[in-house]
């Protein structure tokens, strides 16, 4: 992935402009909104889609993402030689359609229930013979989003806890499996919306528990709005991941309100559940000192960030 990938350096976290002050330890932030589409969704898509045989990237790929991961699928298949289709829902912010277009993708709009670009990818493979590239629920794919927890452990190898935002779950997958093979001490804490909360349902029911679309498009977080996890994702999170926790709205707006105040830490509201994660809930995970959030993504729409700044 060398020279395809930026490998994003921790920064620490300071909380003169922020109201929530902390008091739980230091915070280290994983800035993935930094990589060259403004989220950590390249890892996976070039790390499936590099492992492909040359006859397969000669057909072309195609994947069903609300936003970041279809950026990433373009971009990488533009690095490496093949044709991109991404199928989205209609109500993807315009910011990550425009973006995904750019880098020479074609777009088909469907509605807004991840099930439903799901099935048309798979019609349209079916149809043209290109291979699909799944948004989290693949090895390939979780061992690309892995190499973030590799990253962290090389830049900070006492870390105690480990913040991730999850949708899907293979951003979890990959960093908490990662880390947890080579430092099983470290917490792995996945956060996601209140308001889609189907991963933290799944852990602990024991088995994959689905949210409607209408349930999860509720959610300002619109990179977290994935209906379920995946079989492959559920399993590496019920090995290897500690607990899941849920954020507010209201956290979430702070969160990125916050962020917003770096320029190097702007977030959408995705990638801000982490942080949101660590500032109002630590009464929900062990007292650490050394701990990281993923930063997952920055593709805000200007006129949200400035509504989220104005309050």
């Amino acid at each position: 992935m060398h020279g395809v990938i930026v490998r994003t350096e921790l920064i620490q976290a300071s909380w003169a402009e922020n109201p929530s002050a902390s008091s739980g330890g230091k915070l280290y932030l994983k800035p993935e909104n930094l990589q060259p589409i403004g989220a950590f969704k390249l890892r996976g898509a070039y790390n499936k889609i590099a492992s492909l045989s040359p006859e397969e990237r000669s057909r072309g790929v195609i994947t069903y993402s609300s936003g970041n991961h279809g950026q990433g699928v373009a971009y990488a298949a533009r690095a490496l030689g093949t044709k991109a289709v991404i199928v989205m829902p209609n109500n993807a912010p315009a910011i990550k359609r425009e973006a995904t277009a750019s880098l020479g993708a074609e777009i088909v709009l469907v509605g807004p229930a991840s099930l439903d670009r799901q099935a048309k990818a798979e019609e349209l493979a079916a149809q043209h013979g290109y291979v699909i590239v799944p948004p989290f629920n693949d090895e390939q794919i979780i061992a690309g989003q892995g190499t973030m927890g590799l990253e962290i452990l090389e830049d900070l190898p006492e870390v105690e806890a480990v913040l991730v935002p999850v949708g899907g779950g293979g951003m979890l997958s990959g960093v908490a499996a990662a880390i947890k093979l080579s430092k099983k001490s470290t917490k792995i804490i996945g956060v996601e919306p209140e308001l889609a909360a189907d991963a933290q349902a799944s852990l602990r029911a024991g088995k994959i528990v689905q949210s409607t679309a209408e349930q999860t498009s509720r959610t300002i977080a619109d990179g977290l709005r994935t209906q379920s996890l995946g079989a492959i994702t559920f399993e590496h999170i019920r090995q290897y991941v500690d607990d899941i926790l849920t954020v507010s709205e209201d956290e979430i707006r702070q969160a990125t309100r916050w962020l917003a105040t770096n320029p190097k830490t702007v977030a959408e509201p995705s990638g801000a559940v982490a942080v949101a994660g660590f500032l109002f809930h630590q009464d929900q995970f062990p007292r650490t000192a050394l701990n990281v959030a993923i930063i997952s993504g920055g593709n805000i729409d200007p006129q949200m960030l400035q509504e989220i700044k104005r309050g």
